[in-house]
């Protein structure tokens, strides 16, 4: 057993003082507070600030890590944004994804970080032949995950048409290549050979209505509800609306918004997130808060690549659940993602207070989303996740604990456990010196 003192922890009843955790078999067991420190057990390790609920980065794409700094010299759009994603892709083989995305995933871990939802695409080799497994990058994830200490959600994705426009969709091409499996039933077919383990399930995704036609939409929405990886359901995901394009393309060809022809499709429900959500008619943000889907936000890649600003608040108050992620990595921080979508209102509405910290900590702990139920609390009988951010640091000094959120960064990260193990401790990685594993990492994809 694993004995725990924190001078503050956010609890589900709200912030708590002198909270004594006990942990056995990766799972709390005993959450008490009002616990004097004279009386903390001899053998309790002593936390060193505010204890929160581990975080969960709803969206991820990992091979995008190796994009930073790399891209904005020039100007430009998402468009040819997505070019340069394009090159990195063609450059990953199995054995680079690992060293990237271990390195990426322990990142995000010094970042609070306990559950990765994967959004994989980059399923197969350059001009999209198969390798001998072919579910080889998706293996590799699987490990770097495992060596990282975190927990990961592979959210198989359907990636089958190039783009879409007013003349229907275009076939895949160049880069896109190793995305595709050819169509749907060979998508789902690959996907079904995918078993969940210690740490690791599978979940569904469709790349965007640009990638997979009307038609096979309810292939992957079956797919989910009849659950991958061994599970009775799992999640879907969907990049929905990110940019205006987008949406005059489907308007143009299918004569529905994207949100409309994923819900024609039955997509929509406690199960399914719509990432980015971006640029939603009153309709569509009606559709999700009905279903109560969950819309994942990325602010800083949606104010890198000049996406916009989706409606967060209206989701909300519409019934929709919000999670977080760090989708391309321009930024590897879970709180500036909570802390941005705050701000993001703000700017739009010129009012403060858009969201109160508990909402933003629901949203940065949403691990419901990728099919983790039982994360994502302290309370008895929940895994065992959890984060410590300093109070002492230039950042957080003077901060109230019930504020903390709104004023720490991943720098103030001390500490966090996942499944009841400890993997930073001290601001420190278990696996050692991440920004050298980054950078070596990073340096042989761009020296293929």
């Amino acid at each position: 057993m694993t004995v725990l003192f924190a001078p503050h922890a956010h609890l589900p009843g709200g912030l708590r003082t002198g909270v004594l955790l006990e942990i056995t078999g990766g799972r709390f067991t005993s959450v008490r507070h009002g616990v004097p420190p004279a009386e903390v057990p001899a053998g309790a390790h002593r936390l060193p600030g505010v204890a929160v609920p581990g975080f969960a980065d709803a969206h991820s794409h990992a091979f995008h890590r190796a994009l930073r700094g790399r891209t904005s010299a020039g100007g430009g759009t998402f468009w040819t944004w997505r070019e340069a994603a394009y090159d990195v892709a063609g450059r990953i083989d199995p054995d680079g994804y690992l060293e990237l995305a271990r390195a990426a995933y322990a990142e995000m871990a010094l970042a609070g970080v306990s559950t990765v939802g994967e959004f994989h695409y980059l399923h197969h080799a350059p001009g999209g032949a198969r390798y001998t497994d072919p579910n080889a990058m998706a293996e590799a994830l699987r490990q770097a995950a495992a060596d990282a200490g975190v927990r990961l959600t592979l959210l198989d994705t359907a990636y089958l048409a190039g783009g879409l426009s007013g003349a229907g969709h275009e076939e895949l091409a160049g880069a896109q290549l190793r995305f595709g499996d050819g169509d749907v039933h060979r998508w789902a077919e690959r996907v079904s050979a995918l078993r969940g383990s210690a740490g690791f399930r599978v979940g569904a995704a469709v790349h965007s209505v640009r990638a997979v036609p009307a038609a096979d939409l309810p292939v992957v929405v079956a797919a989910a509800r009849g659950g991958l990886g061994g599970a009775d359901r799992s999640p879907l995901h969907v990049h929905v609306s990110e940019q205006p394009a987008e949406n005059e393309a489907c308007r143009a060809f299918y004569g529905r918004t994207p949100t409309r022809l994923l819900a024609d499709a039955g997509a929509w429900d406690a199960a399914a997130t719509a990432v980015h959500a971006t640029h939603l008619t009153e309709a569509d943000v009606a559709l999700l808060g009905g279903a109560g889907a969950t819309a994942c936000l990325c602010p800083t890649t949606e104010r890198d690549l000049a996406d916009g600003i989706g409606p967060a608040r209206a989701l909300l108050d519409a019934g929709a659940a919000l999670s977080l992620g760090s989708d391309q990595h321009a930024v590897a921080d879970l709180l500036e993602e909570a802390r941005a979508m705050e701000a993001h209102e703000r700017l739009v509405t010129l009012e403060r207070g858009r969201f109160t910290p508990g909402q933003l900590l629901a949203a940065l702990t949403a691990h419901a989303s990728l099919g983790w139920e039982d994360a994502g609390r302290i309370e008895p009988g929940a895994r065992a996740d959890l984060v410590v951010l300093r109070t002492d640091t230039v950042g957080t000094a003077g901060a109230l604990p019930d504020q903390v959120l709104l004023t720490a960064s991943r720098a103030d990260v001390d500490t966090v456990y996942v499944d009841g193990v400890p993997v930073v401790e001290g601001g420190r990685h278990r696996l050692g010196d991440v920004g050298a594993l980054l950078g070596a990492a990073v340096r042989r994809v761009w020296a293929r």
